[in-house]
């Protein structure tokens, strides 16, 4: 079996990573921090240009109708540019959830976020607060287990504390009645479910992204910072930070991308293949902006240093979609579960992570 990424599917993330590594640099980001926004409008419309927002949505609604697995890759791309904008979030979880809904107003919504004309936010329940809620032109939100589209005049946007200043958070009070509901609740718990597993590999995914250039740029640094005569990089101590990090980094990756492959499956295997990729991507993310910090030395810790950006975030994702308690959880569930064990499932639990093998 060949488990290798398609041609296209290759292609498709390069002309991401191309568009973002000219348009969202360091200091992209830092004069947008100074200016006190978090999204750059020119940035995200030559990612509508590309046609990505419609990448999950079926082809009678107008999208690419492609799969989780034609996507990772641009998540992961959009981690490692550390990109302020909502793709993965709009393109990865909502507009998918939209498109499954049987509703005239989830349809009008849908077209205008297809043609880039419109933002939406979704208040899933496992959040504590809402991400990019004030960037939004409308919310999804859940109540009484109803879930429900309303506009962006008809909330109230209470500002929350946020590690990341491009993921500024929110809490939402709104008047919801019987108009503003797209599904019922039988209808409602299954598809946030699947938003759920969506959301969870797509971050784990942002967080390879992460831990990859976060090494990249303490190796760049350590090949060019000199002390005693030659550069730090040919010293042992340094050459076993890095390659510990990267350890993790070639872990990770194998199964965020198995989970990517098996979130269709909509099973308690699927569903702990979601939760391990994002513990692991969430660890080797940190440990690689660690890392990478302690290679560049003081400066590491200061916004002049690209890395503090990947840190920031991998710390903002870490709790999204789920903390380390919710993941290890869910792991541990399906590995007690009569499921598990008749797939070959095994289980083993340390202190620093949990870890799975089929």
């Amino acid at each position: 079996m060949d488990f290798a990424f398609a041609e296209e599917q290759q292609a498709i993330a390069e002309v991401v990573s191309s568009l973002l590594a000219d348009q969202c640099t360091g200091a992209d980001l830092r004069r947008l921090m100074d200016s006190g926004q978090t999204h750059d409008a020119a940035r995200w419309n030559a990612l509508m240009e590309l046609g990505l927002s419609g990448i999950l949505v079926p082809e009678h609604k107008g999208g690419l109708g492609l799969s989780e697995t034609d996507f990772v890759l641009i998540a992961r791309a959009c981690g490692h540019a550390a990109l302020p904008e909502p793709l993965v979030e709009q393109a990865g979880v909502v507009l998918p959830l939209l498109a499954a809904l049987d509703h005239p107003r989830a349809e009008e919504w849908l077209q205008k976020a297809l043609a880039g004309e419109a933002i939406i936010a979704l208040a899933h329940p496992v959040n504590p607060f809402v991400c990019g809620a004030e960037n939004a032109d409308a919310l999804m939100l859940v109540q009484n287990g109803q879930l429900h589209l309303v506009a962006r005049d008809q909330v109230h946007l209470t500002s929350q504390a946020s590690i990341d200043p491009f993921r500024r958070l929110s809490t939402v009070t709104a008047t919801l009645t019987a108009e503003t509901v797209v599904a019922e609740a039988s209808v409602c718990a299954p598809l946030l479910a699947q938003a759920l597993e969506r959301a969870t590999v797509f971050a784990a995914a942002q967080c390879l992204g992460l831990a990859e250039r976060s090494v990249e740029l303490a190796v760049a640094y350590a090949n060019e910072r000199t002390q005693f005569g030659k550069p730090i990089g040919t010293y042992q101590a340094v050459k076993h930070l890095l390659a510990t990090a990267q350890v993790k980094i070639e872990f990770a990756r194998p199964v965020i991308y198995a989970a990517a492959a098996e979130i269709g499956a909509n099973n308690v295997l699927s569903r702990a293949r979601a939760s391990h990729a994002k513990l692991a991507a969430v660890e080797a993310a940190s440990l690689a902006a660690r890392t990478s910090i302690q290679v560049h030395g003081a400066m590491g810790y200061s916004w002049e240093v690209d890395v503090h950006f990947l840190l920031k975030r991998g710390l903002a994702l870490g709790g999204s979609w789920g903390d380390e308690t919710f993941h290890r959880a869910r792991v541990l569930a399906c590995a007690l579960s009569s499921s598990a064990a008749d797939s070959g499932f095994a289980f083993t639990a340390s202190k620093d992570t949990l870890a799975h093998a089929a």
